[in-house]
């Protein structure tokens, strides 16, 4: 016969059982519990993404409404815009006339009124090499230029035309023998004369965002821009243009209405190459390298660029991506940290000029 158990065994054997139980519930508790999370989440996850969507949806639906909208207001527009645009030939045809019957007897003073006045004249005369020779000896009074120039040009017949011949000594390819150190860089004149351009170009109805540009113009813009692109190579690359001359051949792709998706690597590469240049951040946009935005931040400042890459955060709203703060702190470290290599460094001839920044 077998042995019956002593009472205390048997308490110690129910007392093991109730133990495996409890640690059984408390595992089967716990794995409920990651269960429930999990589920919890992703049902969380579902429901963002589905917010997500149906906020893209809306937006999509929003930028149809708008691109229809506006495809309808062009097409009603074009009968308008046209019939204006050619009253306005018009007008330049006969203020041309008037001013060849004219001849060369006119005299104006150096008075603000005075310069448009002769602007005016090299346009309805389409005299554009005198035209440029005038706008170049005049880069002190830039700001008045910058007034002047968009009336004048809007007497020209051929507005888009006279530019491009108007600048041409220097773009797409520098055609001058002889070149000065004061005269060698007149990129500011080509940015200028382009950027009064675009509002001369404006769709009378729907301005600036529809420049009238015909096919033969845009055409012209078009091989301008390829023989400058052509001539990098003989240039040495991107690297070695000078920024005057980069932002010229920007201001020409966006005055012209002419910016190429399949050419967005090398406005990149301009971009960043240049991206000191204050003007860089809205012409990055207009070359349509917004979506680009970000990852063009980060690599500034993988570069050591935080002060230009704050520049392009605040033109494209990525300030809370890229908080500023951070970034300038991280650009007096570097540069401290640059100062003190080079004072430590007794055989650096520039040491004599570092100054660190106070802390």
């Amino acid at each position: 016969m077998g042995s019956i158990p002593l009472p205390g065994e048997m308490l110690q054997t129910s007392f093991e059982d109730f133990q495996r139980q409890a640690t059984l519930m408390t595992s089967c508790t716990l794995l409920w519990k990651e269960l429930s999370d999990h589920f919890s989440s992703l049902e969380q996850d579902l429901q963002k993404k589905s917010e997500a969507l149906r906020e893209k949806f809306q937006t999509l639906d929003d930028r149809t409404k708008e691109t229809l909208d506006g495809l309808e207001k062009r097409e009603v527009s074009i009968e308008g815009s046209v019939e204006q645009a050619l009253v306005k030939v018009e007008e330049r045809k006969e203020a041309a006339l008037i001013a060849l019957q004219k001849g060369g007897k006119e005299e104006f003073d150096d008075s603000d009124e005075g310069v448009l006045l002769k602007l005016r004249s090299f346009c309805t005369k389409m005299d554009s090499a005198g035209f440029w020779k005038f706008v170049t000896a005049k880069k002190k009074e830039i700001g008045m230029l910058r007034v002047k120039i968009p009336l004048a040009l809007s007497g020209c017949i051929d507005p888009p035309r006279f530019v491009m011949e108007a600048i041409s000594e220097v773009f797409p390819i520098d055609k001058r023998f002889e070149k000065t150190e004061r005269t060698n860089d007149l990129g500011w004149a080509c940015v200028l004369i382009l950027e009064s351009l675009i509002s001369v170009m404006a769709d009378p109805v729907l301005g600036s965002s529809r420049p009238l540009v015909t096919p033969k113009v845009k055409e012209r813009a078009k091989e301008i821009a390829a023989t400058w692109k052509e001539s990098l190579d003989q240039r040495g690359g991107i690297e070695n243009v000078k920024t005057p001359d980069v932002h010229t051949f920007i201001q020409h792709l966006v005055t012209f209405g002419i910016v190429s998706k399949e050419d967005a690597d090398l406005y990149r590469k301009i971009v960043i190459a240049n991206a000191w240049r204050k003007q860089m951040p809205k012409l990055a946009i207009s070359l349509g390298l917004g979506e680009k935005m970000a990852d063009m931040i980060e690599e500034l400042i993988s570069k050591g660029q935080q002060v230009d890459a704050v520049h392009f955060t605040y033109e494209v709203g990525l300030v809370d991506k890229f908080p500023p703060v951070p970034l300038l702190k991280a650009y007096l470290r570097d540069s401290k940290k640059a100062a003190t290599s080079i004072l430590e460094d007794r055989n650096n001839p520039g040491k004599a000029t570092v100054c660190l920044c106070p802390t």
